[in-house]
């Protein structure tokens, strides 16, 4: 059974391996089933496009277009506050109790998974 991404879309990331090591932005996109997250300014290529003459306003004009390319999940790693600085840390989980309502209105309570950073032990 495949494990799930412990990165999500929002989350704020330092990259830690290739060509852009060492640069934080934030998760633009998650591809889980290739692996990969796609970070804003981070890992930029040069996609050529063609001119494609569809007629009137359909028509995209050709040139070259900087975008962000997906990068290996491996390769980055969540940021959290830690005393009011940015501090790489990995990802855990736990298992919290939470109060439901049923809809009659009866309340009862119920467990919930929540992602951890191990390093300050504080919910993500």
């Amino acid at each position: 059974m495949a494990r799930t991404m412990t990165i999500k879309k929002g989350d704020v990331v330092r990259i830690i391996a290739g060509k852009d090591k060492g640069a934080e932005g934030k998760v633009i996109a998650v591809l889980s089933e290739h692996k990969r997250v796609i970070v804003e300014g981070v890992n930029r290529v040069k996609r050529h496009t063609k001119l494609v003459n569809q007629g009137g306003r359909a028509g995209t004009t050709g040139g070259i277009i900087t975008q962000e390319a997906p990068i290996h999940v491996s390769n980055v790693m969540l940021l959290t506050e830690v005393k009011g600085k940015k501090v790489p840390t990995r990802v855990g989980a736990k298992r919290v109790e939470v109060q439901k309502t049923r809809p009659d209105g009866s309340k009862y309570t119920a467990h919930r998974s929540v992602r951890v950073a191990t390093r300050n032990g504080e919910e993500v």
